[in-house]
Formats: C-alpha cells, sequence, structure tokens
C-alpha cells in the first residue's frame, strides 16, 4: 500500500508499506495440529529479518531437527558454518509485542551416535595460575561416542585414566530464543539475552517449558544447538555437542511482560539472569524469580523475602560466552497452592 498526504511531502517523496491481516479466531484449525517440519537451511542469527519457514497456532505441535553447534546433522553432514546454527524461525499465530510466549520442549532425543566437546576449560572457569600451570588445555576436539540404547557417553579414544568413563546423557537445547524487537539489530546466535538464546542452561530438555517475552508479531522462535549432556557453566566452551530430533508446542499468554527467560519444569520455577558479570547476572536472576512469585503467587514483597531466603537455590548455568548465566530457582511444593 502507498500513502499519499500533500501536506506532509514536503521535499520527501511517498513512503511504500505492506500490511496484512492477521489470521482470526475463526480461521484456527478445530484441533491442534501435528506439523513435521525438515529443515533445509539454518540460521546464525536471532533476526526478525528472516522469513518464517513455518505459521503454528498454540497448541499446535511441532517435530523438527536441529544440526549441531558446527553446523553437522544427524548424517554427519556438513549443512551450514557452524556458530549455533537455529532452525526455525517458526511464526506463533496470535503472538504480539508485550506478549509471552510458552515453549513446551515435549521431545528432546539423539539421532546419532556422536558428540563432540574440547579439552580446555574457559578462563572464566580458571585462576591465571592454573591457567599458566595447564598450558596444555589446548581445545583440541574429543569426540564422545553416544550409546542410544543406554543412554550413555563416553570419550571415544579415551585417556588411561578415562577409559572406564561412561556418563549418563541429558539432552537439551543450548538455544531457544525470538528475534528482537523494532529497531533492535539481529542477534548472533553464540550470544544471549532478554529475547532467550544461546542461554546453554541444563534444564532446558525434555519435559522443560521456555517462557520468553515477545517482541516481534509471531515471535519468530529459534531452536538450535542440541547437546548430549552438559555440566554447569560449559566449562568447555562446547558441551558434548549433537543434533537433535525436537518435539514441541507453543501457547501464548496475553499481555504478561517478564523481564527476562523463566523456565519451569514438573519440580522448580527457575528464573534467568544473563549478563557481563556473574555478579549482575546473580541479581537479575534473584529480582526475576522474585517478581515471578509475586505476580503469579501473590504473595507481598515481604512474604518473597521470607520464602527465597529459606528455599532459594542458584545455579550457574553459563561461564563460556560474553554473558554469564545465573538461575535463581524455587521448589513449587513451596508455593502457596492457590497460586496462578
Amino acid at each position: 500500500m502507498v500513502f499519499h498526504d500533500p501536506d506532509d511531502w514536503g521535499e520527501s517523496p511517498p513512503s511504500t508499506w505492506r500490511a496484512k491481516r492477521l489470521p482470526s479466531e475463526k480461521e484456527r484449525p478445530a484441533a491442534p495440529r501435528t506439523l513435521d517440519f525438515a529443515p533445509v537451511e539454518f540460521h546464525r542469527a536471532f533476526s526478525a529479518a528472516t522469513a518464517p519457514v513455518l505459521r503454528i497456532w498454540p497448541g499446535d505441535v511441532v517435530r523438527t531437527k536441529t544440526v549441531d553447534a558446527g553446523g553437522v546433522d544427524e548424517q554427519a553432514k556438513g549443512r551450514v558454518l557452524g556458530g549455533n546454527p537455529q532452525t526455525g524461525p517458526f511464526y506463533v499465530e496470535g503472538a504480539m509485542p508485550g506478549d509471552v510466549i510458552a515453549v513446551h520442549l515435549r521431545k528432546l532425543r539423539l539421532n546419532r551416535t556422536t558428540a563432540i566437546s574440547d579439552d580446555g576449560l574457559v578462563d572464566r572457569a580458571i585462576t591465571s595460575g592454573y591457567a599458566a600451570e595447564h598450558r596444555d588445555n589446548d581445545f583440541k576436539t574429543v569426540i564422545w561416542n553416544l550409546d542410544l540404547e543406554r543412554g550413555l557417553a563416553s570419550p571415544a579414544k579415551p585417556t588411561e585414566h578415562l577409559k572406564n568413563l561412561a556418563v549418563p546423557v541429558r539432552p537439551m537445547l543450548g538455544c531457544v530464543g525470538v528475534a528482537p524487537g523494532f529497531g533492535g539489530s539481529a542477534i548472533r546466535t553464540g550470544d544471549s539475552g532478554r529475547i532467550g538464546g544461546n542461554m546453554d542452561f541444563s534444564e532446558i530438555r525434555e519435559g522443560a517449558t521456555v517462557y520468553l517475552g515477545v517482541a516481534q508479531p509471531g515471535a519468530l522462535l529459534y531452536v538450535g544447538d542440541g547437546h548430549a549432556l552438559q555440566g554447569d557453566g560449559e566449562l568447555n566452551g562446547n558441551a558434548l555437542e549433537t543434533s537433535l530430533d525436537v518435539e514441541f508446542s507453543v501457547d501464548v499468554l496475553r499481555e504478561k511482560r517478564i523481564a527476562g527467560p523463566r523456565v519451569e519444569n514438573a519440580e522448580h520455577l527457575m528464573a534467568m539472569g544473563l549478563s557481563g558479570s556473574l555478579d549482575d547476572a546473580f541479581r537479575e536472576a534473584g529480582s526475576a524469580l522474585a517478581e515471578w512469585i509475586q505476580q503469579d503467587y501473590k504473595l507481598t514483597g515481604k512474604e518473597t523475602a521470607i520464602l527465597l531466603g529459606a528455599v532459594v537455590e542458584y545455579q550457574i548455568s553459563e561461564v563460556a560466552d560474553r554473558n554469564v548465566g545465573v538461575v535463581a530457582k524455587v521448589k513449587k511444593k513451596y508455593l502457596p497452592a492457590a497460586g496462578r
């Protein structure tokens, strides 16, 4: 559509813009659908400029795949350059700025028998003295074998002292994010913030719900960076990086603003602080969890302080990237039954 208003032209030409009518509830499918999406390309930025690959309604179930952080798929084929390439974006019908989407991770399953990590520790995780004494930590690739039947991961070429190492896998998504708001630049897929993004939090796994504030119509949801397993902090700079089969659904929470990403599972509410320093991330996480409890469970500030002072838990989720992550957690069994 072209808008012509001679009084406003002055020396400038008329502006050109396009609009598309949003679908009405009458167009919503009578029942939630199950949609299979096989990605043919992957994206290395959380961006509103990327056309959505699929339009979904709240309640629809999406079954899709991710490549690993290096762009390798389940057939060990390189599909894209590395840097946490994403599947998506998915347009969520009805989601508008000022809303929140709830991303329900229904299934996260390993789909290949290898993963990779590194043999070094990132600078934030160690002292300069330790780093000087361990110059052999040079971040060479470590290949892991994944036993899909037994659910175990073992080094493919173990050293003498690790020859019997076998650890249970816990598949998770390193990245769940939405597009940034109007006027905001695209955010690279190695970064994190209010949009979610590369949060690398080990509890973003099957059965969890991730809450993200919406900044663009349709939210434009991205998922990627599959991990077979990750210790807290992602100390190697990589987790056990692998590809995943992913099944998720999305709900829209109207006009429910949140300060940053939230995660919920059967046991905990978890609020994330993502910032350049652990101190700031710690403050953000604690404040966000307190606000969540006060909003949804109607506790006063004093009641929230009493509760969190007794039972709050903290977890360092990420120290390998520009933003570190701290998570403030509370067990739901301690919250009032009448809440939410």
